[in-house]
């Protein structure tokens, strides 16, 4: 009774390179420096916590100071190793740099290195949590960090190598621990567990390794603290998850199958027992955001490696089979995002069990008619004509699709409208003899109909449509002062100007992106055939048709009120200076972008 208790990860600290649990590449590299006595002067362990730095240069260093040494094999019996194994040695000091990171204490070190070691062969500094140094204590150990005094070796240890100065990590042998795989840390929690006769189920031990993050030290700690729980029945996952405030496998089932079914009546009742139960909302979250996890791992990955990602057992992967095949990839994704996007509000909030109950009604409600299936017949409804009665525009700019009546008259054709992305109204066709439009009936209109050909009467109406399709202002208005229409339907559009300078921007310049845009977007297609080139003597002149409804309100792009006196200023300035120019010179028909835009937004034109 009288004996101190001695903790399990103190008890079954590895004593030699060969009990250190995984690092193999480690383990490898230092038995190999000390078997060819290439021993270096300073060394960086960095990793995770618990995956054994600190422990990998204690032995380090009773392999070095050993009476039999080096050797890989230290003897344990003799005097350097006992007091490395009890933390007493006086030639191995073991610094910790998170309360010595001053750079006074940095200089108490410099002023004992330069002492022999006493018993040993070498005198080593461990160093750990190296990254909590101060700048200046690191400047301090440069020099002697890079050329140290003869058998002097120091070994830093840091969880976060990305704060240690490139000038320290520069000198030092760098050494990477990894995490400790599941199946690493099961096997040596089960050694121990048999030799401390702990009666644990190896589903326990799958979940103690899954907790601890591939860190050693924290398996072997919550395995001593369920050790007090050992009785005459095995200490099973769900004594774990009481002693955690986890939730169980079962009830993360029970509650993700009332999201999938969409009912969050089910939900709350069962959301409700889990709080009373103790678990806060915070954890109840983020045991579900791993169910959804694992769910999204089943339903995407091979068999294969199913069971290595998700580290469950066959009757809890058969669970989130089921589950899986009623979602999509899409819907899970979903329902991982809401619940993350909760997690976060959580943290912030006041009323945390609010947004918990929040959380679980929305992403139930968040399945419901949102399978790919019914999201494809809805599609096809829409592309079939069909207009779905809650979804109606009333907006002056989009007009609404309505029968025509049966008893029109038969000598006057029925309005025909081209659609476009800008979903403006055209004008109507007008009126041709001995020509009789087709008839059409709603069934014929899609929510994104594909323009028809339209006659040659009706290439003012399309050019006018085309420049209100050009977003950018200036060449709008260059378009509208110099180009001149020729065709202009789905199979290929051809513009004359008047200028090799402004035909030059628009066949190979910055226009012409601008110019392709506006084309394939009134056409709703892409790559429309776009001809640009001088004027010939059989064109027609063309002008734009005035659009069928004017807007109360200029465009939003920039407002009249909206341009400053200055910049009026500045464009009549321009056009003085147009006027006083050549009439048949280049640079009489290149303005800059501040006076097409004004003559655009005034309806204006040079005059010359």
């Amino acid at each position: 009774m009288n004996e101190k208790y001695i903790p399990l990860y103190r008890k079954y600290r590895p004593q030699t390179l060969e009990e250190v649990v995984g690092q193999e590449h480690i383990k490898k590299a230092l038995a190999n420096a000390i078997a060819l006595n290439k021993i270096s002067h300073a060394y960086l362990f960095t990793g995770p916590r618990g995956t054994g730095k600190t422990s990998t240069a204690r032995i380090f260093a009773k392999s070095l100071n050993c009476k039999e040494g080096p050797t890989i094999h230290p003897c344990g019996k003799c005097e350097n190793c006992i007091d490395i194994t009890n933390s007493t040695p006086m030639d191995v000091i073991e610094i910790d740099a998170a309360s010595n990171r001053k750079v006074e204490d940095a200089q108490n070190i410099l002023e004992k290195v330069m002492y022999a070691p006493v018993n040993s062969r070498y005198k080593i500094y461990i160093i750990d949590e190296v990254h909590m140094l101060s700048t200046t204590a690191f400047n301090a150990l440069l020099k002697t960090l890079e050329e140290p005094p003869k058998n002097v070796i120091f070994i830093l240890a840091t969880t976060e190598v990305h704060k240690v100065l490139d000038t320290i990590k520069s000198r030092c042998q760098r050494y990477d621990f990894k995490r400790i795989t599941t199946s690493d840390i099961v096997a040596h929690l089960r050694m121990i567990s048999d030799k401390e006769g702990i009666n644990i189920t190896d589903d326990a031990l799958m979940t103690i390794a899954k907790n601890s993050a591939g860190g050693m030290r924290d398996s072997i700690a919550l395995l001593d603290q369920l050790s007090v729980l050992d009785g005459e029945q095995a200490i099973t996952t769900d004594d774990i998850n009481n002693l955690l405030g986890r939730l169980s496998f079962d009830v993360l089932n029970e509650l993700t199958n009332a999201i999938i079914n969409s009912a969050p009546n089910d939900g709350i009742t069962i959301l409700e027992k889990i709080y009373n139960s103790g678990n806060e909302p915070a954890q109840i979250l983020t045991n579900l955001l791993d169910y959804l996890k694992n769910l999204l791992i089943v339903k995407t990955c091979q068999k294969d490696i199913v069971l290595e990602l998700t580290q469950l057992n066959d009757v809890q992967l058969n669970a989130l089979s089921k589950q899986a095949e009623k979602l999509e990839t899409h819907q899970i994704v979903s329902l991982i995002e809401k619940c993350s996007e909760y997690i976060k509000e959580l943290k912030t909030t006041n009323n945390p069990r609010l947004w918990l109950e929040v959380a679980v009604i929305d992403m139930a409600n968040l399945t419901e008619n949102t399978t790919l299936q019914e999201l494809q017949n809805r599609i096809s409804r829409l592309e079939g004509g069909a207009i779905e009665p809650p979804r109606q525009y009333h907006s002056a700019t989009a007009p609404v699709l309505k029968p025509e009546p049966p008893a029109a008259k038969p000598d006057i054709p029925k309005t025909q409208e081209v659609s476009t992305p800008t979903s403006k109204p055209v004008a109507p066709e007008p009126v041709q003899e001995k020509v009789e439009a087709p008839k059409q009936t709603v069934e014929e209109f899609s929510p994104v109909p594909m323009s028809k050909p339209v006659s040659s009467g009706d290439i003012s109406v399309l050019w006018g449509q085309l420049l209100e399709n050009i977003q950018n202002i200036p060449t709008r208005a260059l378009l509208k002062q110099w180009a001149n229409p020729i065709e202009i339907s789905p199979n290929g559009v051809t513009l004359t100007l008047k200028s090799e300078v402004l035909l030059k921007q628009f066949v190979e310049g910055s226009k012409k992106q601008t110019l392709q845009n506006a084309v394939d977007t009134m056409f709703n297609q892409q790559n429309t055939h776009v001809v640009v080139r001088l004027p010939q003597a059989s064109d027609v002149k063309v002008d734009a048709a005035p659009p069928k409804s004017s807007p109360a309100v200029p465009p939003p792009v920039k407002k009249a009120e909206e341009i400053s006196e200055e910049e009026v200023e500045t464009a009549k300035d321009e056009i003085k200076e147009v006027k006083l120019k050549p009439k048949n010179t280049v640079d009489s028909l290149l303005y800059s972008d501040t006076v097409n835009m004004v003559m655009e937004l005034f309806d204006g034109k040079i005059i010359e």
